[in-house]
């Protein structure tokens, strides 16, 4: 997203999300959307989820070579083939500059936000704001009241466990400014929401606390009428293909959050196992200290394990700081998106909500493959480049126990061959 200059679209305006494909369609062209055939949920489960969700290239694309001669770098060997990027686009923003601010009566973080864009809503081309976390979350409460018919992405989890988490640690908020800026970054992305004038005031405002009391009584109104054509009608029936869906949500939350909390477990054991290695290697080299011709193998058996607990380290960071992340934000994804039993059944009006959920649910799948394969790839990545690293770190001592032992032996056979050899020399001499 904020890779080379903003290009302008051929029109500006929300896109129409009618004819966007049913996420839970098949590739035929003759099951439109809102067709009067619906298959069965179990059909649908295995026609979406079953060859669309969290499949893996095999092995991926080579770049450069067919037979590469080392299994590390692989995400420079690799390339998605669900690359969501290559869409023209007229709306940058980022998050990034975190700032303490310390006052009588509270302290928090504020991020400055950088927009650019060539779009006509904006009067200027490029915006710099600062926000803090109750302002996204503000932003995030409009957007439910005035797009109700639209899945709006989550925000990171508020509150931390005090004594646990230190919310203004330089980790915490490094981690909170990536959730914030991808949250955004959904926002730009989608052709409705991003039109959204809550969504530009929170851009562009410099003093959005003015307009968060002031308010827009027109778009309030719009809202609540909006929320009334989609929620104050409720009867008896939906559609099966929104049943698949819940159900495939609840088992998608269910089998992340089992991951979610085995990797904590595993980051947990990794980082008391750090401790003891750290404990370890400098045993080595007090050792060597009491110790003559070991004393050169010895501080190479503690220089190998400070290798390899440094390379543990960056294993154990780069768990925590990008693949958790993702994991609890398709948790609270899921969360977010579930979808309510009763509906409506004036068809004018639950055409458009289909329509609407259907078009956000086929994007979130998309996003959903592109997030994971990235995900996977990067984990299977960085744990070739850890295991490569240790197998160095082993590998480096073993010429040198290899030279003392051939030195050792070089001597013994001197030695012998001076007692033996020489003297009978002599003797035959």
């Amino acid at each position: 997203m904020s890779g080379g200059p903003p290009k302008a679209l051929p029109s500006t305006g929300p896109h129409s999300l009618r004819d966007m494909p049913h996420p839970l369609a098949g590739s035929s062209s003759e099951e439109a959307v809102g067709g009067d055939s619906t298959p069965s949920p179990d059909l649908l489960m295995a026609r979406s989820f079953g060859d669309k969700d969290l499949i893996l290239p095999n092995g991926g694309t080579p770049v450069g070579t067919s037979s590469p001669a080392s299994s590390s770098s692989l995400l420079n060997r690799l390339q998605l083939d669900d690359d969501l990027d290559g869409e023209t686009r007229d709306l940058f923003v980022t998050v990034d500059d975190p700032k303490k601010h310390v006052c009588t009566m509270e302290t928090y973080i504020t991020y400055r936000i950088t927009t650019k864009s060539t779009r006509v809503e904006f009067d200027l081309p490029e915006y710099s704001v600062r926000r803090r976390y109750q302002d996204f979350d503000w932003l995030r409460n409009k957007l439910e009241e005035s797009q109700p018919t639209h899945l709006i992405p989550p925000l990171p989890e508020k509150f931390v466990v005090k004594g646990v988490v230190d919310r203004f640690s330089e980790e915490f908020v490094e981690t909170r400014r990536k959730a914030l800026d991808k949250f955004l970054k959904r926002i730009t992305d989608h052709p409705v929401l991003s039109f959204n004038e809550h969504f530009n005031v929170f851009l562009t405002a410099k003093d959005l606390n003015a307009y968060k009391k002031q308010g827009m009584a027109l778009l309030t109104r719009v809202g609540e009428s909006v929320k009334h054509v989609t929620g104050g009608y409720k009867l008896r029936s939906r559609p099966l293909e929104f049943a698949a869906i819940g159900e495939y949500l609840d088992m998608f939350a269910l089998k992340l959050g089992t991951i979610d909390r085995i990797a904590q477990r595993i980051i947990k054991e990794e980082i008391e196992y750090l401790v003891e290695l750290r404990e370890y290697g400098p045993v080595y080299s007090t050792w060597s200290a009491l110790e003559g011709e070991l004393a050169e193998p010895l501080e190479g058996v503690s220089a190998c394990i400070g290798n390899c607990s440094t390379a543990l380290e960056e294993l154990t960071d780069d768990m925590t700081e990008d693949f958790l992340p993702v994991l609890r934000e398709y948790i609270l994804y899921s969360d977010s998106m579930k979808v309510p039993a009763d509906v409506e059944k004036c068809q004018d009006r639950m055409e458009c909500f289909n329509a609407d959920l259907k078009a956000d649910m086929e994007r979130w799948q998309n996003n959903k493959r592109q997030d994971f394969r990235q995900l996977l790839m990067g984990m299977a990545d960085k744990n070739i480049q850890y295991y490569e690293k240790c197998l160095m770190a082993w590998e480096s001592i073993i010429p040198l126990l290899q030279e003392k032992q051939e030195a050792k032996w070089q001597v013994a056979f001197t030695s012998k061959f001076e007692e033996n050899v020489i003297p009978w020399a002599r003797l035959t001499d």
